[in-house]
This record gives structure tokens, C-alpha cells and sequence, in this order.
């Protein structure tokens, strides 16, 4: 006896099913992307305490728009890229303030002072350098270090092409080490 392999829904089924007025489908494509549209936003300085609504908010416009993703690129892609637009738009509402909040993780615990001062001088370096990018750069930087995602990922979360996500990166890399160097 073997055991039969259940395969799941794509997401372009689950959202002709959403269509079709399936609200399963829909939760399951929330299940399905709701973690990771919520870690994108972080990775881009949302914070913490506005996670929860602005994934909330990006999944609300996703299912009211659902009709204009068609099936070209990754939904998550698709996805990044809601959350991306929500971002700007909020950025430009807040005037360009953006707001970091630094969790206790994130602190270097150790009793040697010369190497939290090392680690000091590093994360401001980088902090600096991280800024003194161009846009994409920093984006495109950010999306594949933080997020992992590849050039086709970011391409689309960007709205951008695979060439220019790669070129993107590269030159994110060169000018970081060079800063950092």
C-alpha cells in the first residue's frame, strides 16, 4: 500500500478560486504569504508595533486587485512589490522620517569592550554605507541579503528587470566593501 502524495494549490489556483468566491482560498493564500510579507516589511524599516497592519493592509489591496496579477511573476513577488508601494507611500506621508526600533536582540552581548567597540564601529560603518546607497541599490542589497529572495523575486517585488536586480546587487557589494574596506 502506498501512500498517495497530496499536492497543494498553486497560488494562481487559489486566487481564481478566491475569485470564484472561495473564501478557503483565500485564507490559505494568507496562511501561505502572510510571514513573509510581514519579514519584507521589516527588512525595509516598518516597525515592529505596525507589522500586523501593514500586512494586514498589503493582502487587503492584493485581494482587491487580484485581477491586475496575472500569473507572470511569483504572487509573492507580486506581493513585495503591494508592500513595497504601501512603504513609499507611507514614507512620503511621514515626510521621509523613518522610524527604527532596536530590540534587545539586536544588541552585541559581551564583556570584552575593544570588541563591542569593534562591532560598534562596524554596524555604524555599515549603517552609513547602507544609506549612502542609491535606492535600488539598498533595496535590491536588502531584499537578497535579509530576505533571500533571487533576482527573479526581487525583479518583481521591485518592478524592475532580472538584469537590473543583478547589477543592483553588484554594485551594492563593490561599494560596501569598499566603504567598509
Amino acid at each position: 500500500m502506498t501512500a498517495s502524495t497530496v499536492t497543494q494549490p498553486t497560488d494562481a489556483e487559489l486566487v481564481l478560486g478566491w475569485q470564484q468566491g472561495d473564501e478557503a482560498a483565500a485564507s490559505l493564500l494568507v496562511a501561505r504569504h502572510a510571514a513573509a510579507v510581514g519579514r519584507f516589511l521589516a527588512s525595509r524599516g516598518a516597525p515592529e508595533a505596525d507589522l500586523d497592519d501593514l500586512v494586514q493592509e498589503v493582502l487587503i489591496k492584493a485581494f482587491r486587485h487580484a485581477e491586475s496579477w496575472r500569473g507572470e511573476g511569483a504572487f509573492r513577488g507580486w506581493l513585495y512589490r503591494i508592500a513595497a508601494n504601501l512603504l513609499t507611500d507611507r514614507h512620503r506621508r511621514n515626510a521621509g522620517r523613518i522610524y527604527l526600533e532596536v530590540a534587545d536582540h539586536d544588541r552585541v552581548e559581551t564583556a570584552n569592550p575593544e570588541t563591542e567597540m569593534v562591532a560598534d564601529e562596524t554596524a555604524s560603518a555599515l549603517q552609513r554605507g547602507l544609506a549612502s546607497l542609491a535606492r535600488l541599490q539598498r533595496e535590491v542589497f536588502l531584499l537578497r541579503v535579509e530576505q533571500g529572495l533571487d533576482y527573479a523575486e526581487i525583479a518583481t517585488a521591485l518592478d524592475t528587470t532580472v538584469g537590473a536586480a543583478r547589477v543592483h546587487y553588484h554594485h551594492a557589494v563593490k561599494r560596501l566593501k569598499e566603504m567598509l574596506g
